[in-house]
């Protein structure tokens, strides 16, 4: 159903004037075009027994590869042009099993190491990553989803360009790298073991870059 036009507009004239009409259209459209032809498609990577997402956006995946054993990591390669969190969406693509073979199952089990490149103009000098079931939900100390939470001892959390970390079970699932910079237009390699004993189809890894404060 068309809806009417407002009081004391001429659909007459307006249908007189099909050259304007075409000119009109034409620019409403060119921004859309012009918006289409810039905007890099989402992309999808999938390895081992998950896929990884940029689709809420302020980053891109480069690559992604490994099953997600100790000997055969995760690896997610990363660009970030900003100082701002971004949050990077994880899904399984296998059956889950809790320990099974990794690549087969998705089996609670993933070491990780992600690679981040600095693209943001400004030097970070801590990064800070959270793990999420629910979207904007902090992940609690009982959803079995953790940085190896039950290993009071870790030793496969490894920086490099950071020479400290700190971990928080509650109320956040947080990983926070410090002691050390991430200079602009420099990688950095992070090393965890991600573990989710009652594992979801679905969660969120954040990763906040954190700029000096003055």
């Amino acid at each position: 159903m068309r809806t009417p036009g407002p009081s004391g507009f001429s659909s007459t004239r307006f249908f007189s004037s099909p050259g304007r009409i075409c000119r009109a259209l034409v620019l409403a459209l060119l921004p859309l075009a012009s918006v289409g032809a810039h905007a890099e498609p989402q992309r999808v990577w999938a390895a081992g027994a998950y896929s990884f997402s940029d689709e809420l956006g302020g980053f891109r995946i480069t690559s992604a590869s490994g099953i997600g054993t100790k000997e055969d990591p995760l690896v997610i390669t990363e660009e970030l042009n900003s100082a701002t969190p971004v949050t990077l969406t994880i899904r399984t693509t296998k059956p889950i099993q809790p320990f099974g073979t990794a690549g087969q199952f998705a089996n609670g089990l993933m070491y990780m190491r992600v690679d981040v490149l600095n693209n943001s103009g400004q030097a970070w000098v801590e990064f800070q990553f959270e793990l999420q079931e629910v979207l904007h939900r902090p992940s609690v100390f009982g959803d079995g989803l953790s940085f190896d939470q039950r290993n009071k001892t870790p030793d496969n959390i490894w920086s490099s360009s950071f020479s400290d970390f700190d971990r928080d079970f509650e109320p956040y699932d947080r990983l926070l790298f410090k002691s050390g910079k991430i200079d602009p237009l420099k990688t950095a390699k992070f090393n965890y073991l991600i573990t989710d004993y009652t594992p979801r189809w679905t969660f969120y890894l954040v990763q906040d870059p954190r700029i000096p404060s003055s």
